[in-house]
């Protein structure tokens, strides 16, 4: 996309996040005709951002199971960048007034230790080295009240994929079993919903890998420190009204956030 569009777009984008305007698809003159000029867009949003919410710190990866890229018509991930004012540690008080409509999404995040190779052959097996944590984690996702029946997938990537933060437990040095570690999410004594590692694409490694590859592609690579959030095993929950939540990933450890 030719830089000056997309700079205009990623304007455009900024300006309806601070108007507190709902999310709409980017208009005929603004808009991606593909996803990279969707991703195009989000650089140029990202980097308007980073004045007021600090340099990237790692990413989110979206639109990891079947059922939501058949929804999105699309078939694979997202991503989006997760800057250094958005990432809270576990029992951060969220306030709801701070976003159009915050959604959480209860994932498995992984740090990186070394810098992965800049290749688009990444694997889950060539990625695996290259992570030295992994922690229970709760996306924070600002949908800003889209309307899902007509929701465009390259306008969601040009909005950061709709990150609005994350919120991490501490990282341990050893896990077990990704594929099969179950993760299960509640609201104060409710139990939300339930999932395993295997159902962020058979291994949440292998959402690393892609991330990799989509990185490669555009000329970057994930790097020593960065954190990557690979993708939710439970439904997104839209909380309504102030309550606690709570998620736990057997063997790794619980990350608690209190929306207020």
């Amino acid at each position: 996309m030719e830089e000056i569009a997309a700079l205009r777009a990623a304007e455009w984008l900024f300006a309806e996040h601070q108007a507190g305007h709902r999310f709409t698809t980017l208009e005929p003159q603004r808009a991606p005709s593909t996803i990279p000029d969707a991703y195009d867009i989000q650089d140029r949003y990202v980097a308007l951002l980073r004045e007021r919410i600090g340099q990237p710190m790692g990413y989110k990866i979206g639109l990891t199971s079947a059922t939501m890229q058949a929804f999105c018509r699309i078939d694979h991930p997202i991503a989006g960048v997760v800057l250094a004012q958005r990432i809270h540690q576990s029992g951060a008080p969220i306030k709801r007034s701070d976003y159009g409509r915050l959604g959480l999404e209860f994932e498995i995040a992984v740090r990186i230790k070394s810098d992965v190779p800049a290749t688009t052959a990444s694997t889950a097996e060539t990625v695996a080295p290259h992570i030295d944590g992994v922690c229970a984690a709760i996306e924070l996702v600002d949908d800003r009240a889209a309307d899902y029946a007509n929701l465009d997938v390259r306008s969601l990537v040009a909005d950061n994929s709709w990150n609005g933060g994350i919120v991490l437990s501490p990282f341990v040095s050893t896990w077990p079993d990704l594929s099969s570690v179950r993760g299960r999410a509640r609201s104060e004594t409710n139990v939300l919903g339930e999932g395993h590692g295997r159902d962020i694409l058979g291994h949440p490694f292998n959402s690393v890998a892609w991330l990799a590859n989509h990185l490669a592609s555009r000329g970057t690579t994930l790097k020593a420190g960065e954190i990557v959030m690979t993708g939710s095993i439970v439904k997104t929950v839209f909380p309504e009204q102030a309550a606690h939540y709570r998620f736990d990933l057997e063997g790794v450890g619980f990350v608690e956030v209190q929306v207020t």
